[in-house]
C-alpha cells in the first residue's frame, strides 16, 4: 500500500470527508486532497506530519505501514521506523528564542538513519548560510547537529555568540582563551579572553554534513 492509499484509508475508516481533512491539513479545498490520495500530488516532510496529526498516526506508520496506528505524539517529536530512520527536524538558523538549545520553529524534517532513540531525540539539522567554512562547509549545505553544552578543542561546532547570533565554526581552547575559527582563509580567528568567553554558548557539535547537491 502506498502513502497516497493509507491517507485514504485511513481517512474513510475515521468517516473523515476530504473537505474536513483538506481543513485540518491546511488546504483551502477538497480537490488536493482528492489529488494526493490519487497519487497525482506528492507528500512533502512538512505536510506528511500535518497528516499524521491529522489522522492520529505517526509519520513512520504513512511512510511505511509497518507500524500499527498510535496515538499522536506532540508536535517535533522524533518518530522512528524498523530501520533506525528518524525524522529530524530541520531549522533555518539559530536563535535565542527557544531556550537551552536555541533553535526557531521547524521548517521541515528530514528522514536520517541515527544508531539508537535517545541519539535521535537530541539531534537536529540546520542550512548553513555564508561561507565561512568553505569548502568544507559551503551555502545550502545541511549539517546534522547533536546537542550539548561543550565540545573538545578543534571540533567544528554550533555557537550562540552574545544569545543571539548563530554561528558555525571550529572551536580552539588554551587557558583563558577561546577561538572560533573558520576554514575559509578570508575570515581571521574570532578571539575571546577572560570574562569575554562568557560570550559564547555552546548549542551542538556539527557529526555530519549534507552536500547540497
Amino acid at each position: 500500500m502506498t502513502i497516497y492509499e493509507r491517507i485514504r484509508t485511513l481517512r474513510t475508516a475515521q468517516g473523515m470527508s476530504q473537505e474536513a481533512l483538506a481543513k485540518k491539513v491546511g488546504y483551502e479545498g477538497r480537490s488536493a486532497i482528492s489529488k494526493v490520495e490519487k497519487g497525482d500530488r506528492d507528500v512533502s516532510q512538512t505536510m506528511l506530519f500535518k497528516y499524521a496529526e491529522a489522522l492520529g498516526v505517526t509519520p513512520a506508520y504513512l511512510l511505511n505501514g509497518e507500524e500499527a496506528p498510535a496515538e499522536r505524539e506532540a508536535p517535533n517529536a522524533v518518530f522512528l521506523d524498523q530501520k533506525n530512520v528518524y525524522m529530524i527536524p530541520l531549522y533555518e538558523t539559530v536563535s535565542a528564542g527557544l531556550g537551552a538549545y536555541a533553535v526557531n520553529q521547524a521548517v521541515d524534517y528530514i528522514p536520517l538513519y541515527i544508531p539508537s532513540r535517545s541519539e535521535a531525540e537530541e539531534t537536529f539539522c540546520i542550512t548553513v548560510t555564508g561561507d565561512s567554512m568553505y569548502p568544507k562547509i559551503e551555502e545550502g549545505d545541511v549539517i546534522q547537529v547533536h546537542k550539548q553544552e561543550s565540545v573538545d578543542s578543534g571540533t567544528i561546532a554550533v555557537v550562540l555568540l552574545d544569545g543571539e547570533e548563530g554561528l558555525v565554526k571550529r572551536i580552539e581552547y588554551s587557558k583563558d582563551r577561546l577561538e572560533l575559527h573558520s576554514i575559509n582563509p578570508m575570515y581571521p580567528p574570532m578571539r575571546f579572553e577572560g570574562p569575554e568567553m562568557q560570550r559564547i554558548r555552546i548549542v551542538g557539535a556539527v557529526k555530519k554534513i549534507i552536500k547540497n547537491v
